[in-house]
């Protein structure tokens, strides 16, 4: 990635907070994992790749699904690079990685979006199990925000059912007051965007890697989005009198049975993009329904931890390197 590509990364944290196969093999510098990327669909002539990460070899490895986060409006399946975790993991155990693109918001609708999920953990336990030798009864799921959400919607909506999730400072509903209604918080309002501004930043092509969006990288979008609590009905295309009623398939809070994987939650108490309140709220459902989850919360944490004890944050990651070795490795 370009270097003003990871400083726009930066920005938006920054704003955020403050606010058929095909390709070549790619060693990681300076690590045991290969990385290959593929086209797992293809939708309507546009191509959605995917960035396999695993040992040398040929021997069935059980693997890590990556979901970017962005707001499902930014990003693409490179950001696992600031998530160095996850790979560090993989290659100190010997795991596969999967990390995926999606077509992006509000180009491509939530429906349409959620379906390309399902279809990448479709491919990965069909064709992409015999191409990289995946043990795809051996996959955990883990994202970051939308990423956390999209990690939360394939505990009920993909096959094969992963055997546990990882989400961090991720959410469970979309129908909700905290996205129905202006963020109130500073930090998404530094700059009031006008709705001229934010759709120069779209011309309605359908994108899967926000680098890709001629009018810039979708904050904007976002930030308008969130000021004027648009966001629900401009990233599922359902209409304001119906919304409730159809997006309610797409929430995973609406969702959880004594089925749903076993479920890992870390958030911060003061993060004002997703109120910590999400995940509660997710661990309230799995207490319900006798589903193992842990809930880790970090003290004055805002969006991404920051602010967060650092001590804390680094026993955050052990527990998410714990959690995620133990159903990786059980048989």
């Amino acid at each position: 990635m370009h270097r003003s590509n990871v400083l726009r990364r930066g920005r938006v944290a920054a704003l955020v907070l403050a606010v058929g196969f095909a390709s070549a093999h790619v060693a990681l510098a300076d690590s045991s994992l290969q990385m290959t990327t593929v086209t797992y669909r293809t939708v309507n002539g546009h191509g959605l790749l995917a960035d396999v990460y695993r040992p040398k070899g040929k021997e069935v490895r059980p693997v890590v699904v990556y979901i970017h986060g962005g707001a499902l409006i930014m990003g693409n399946r490179k950001w696992i690079k600031y998530d160095k975790r996850v790979l560090s993991l993989a290659e100190q155990n010997g795991y596969c990685v999967v990390s995926i693109d999606y077509r992006l918001a509000p180009e491509t609708k939530l429906p349409a979006l959620i379906s390309d999920i399902e279809a990448a953990l479709t491919w990965l336990g069909s064709a992409g199990a015999k191409q990289f030798h995946f043990d795809s009864d051996r996959m955990v799921v883990t994202g970051d925000s939308a990423g956390g959400y999209l990690t939360l919607v394939t505990g009920y909506r993909v096959h094969p059912k992963p055997r546990a999730l990882v989400a961090l400072y991720g959410y469970g509903e979309l129908n909700a007051d905290w996205l129905n209604k202006p963020n109130p918080y500073p930090s998404h309002n530094v700059k009031k965007i006008t709705r001229e501004e934010a759709m120069k930043q779209t011309d309605g092509t359908v994108i899967s890697d926000s680098e890709q969006r001629k009018g810039g990288d979708g904050l904007d979008l976002y930030l308008y989005y969130r000021q004027n609590g648009l966001w629900p009905r401009e990233v599922s295309g359902f209409s304001p009198d119906s919304l409730a009623e159809e997006i309610a398939a797409y929430e995973p809070a609406k969702h959880v049975t004594r089925d749903f994987p076993p479920t890992l939650l870390i958030h911060g108490t003061q993060d004002t993009d997703v109120p910590f309140e999400e995940s509660a709220k997710m661990a309230a459902q799995f207490r319900q329904h006798g589903v193992p989850y842990i809930l880790v919360s970090i003290d004055k944490g805002e969006h991404m931890f920051v602010g967060g004890n650092e001590t804390q944050i680094e026993d955050a990651y052990k527990t998410m390197e714990e959690f995620m070795t133990k159903y990786l490795e059980a048989k």
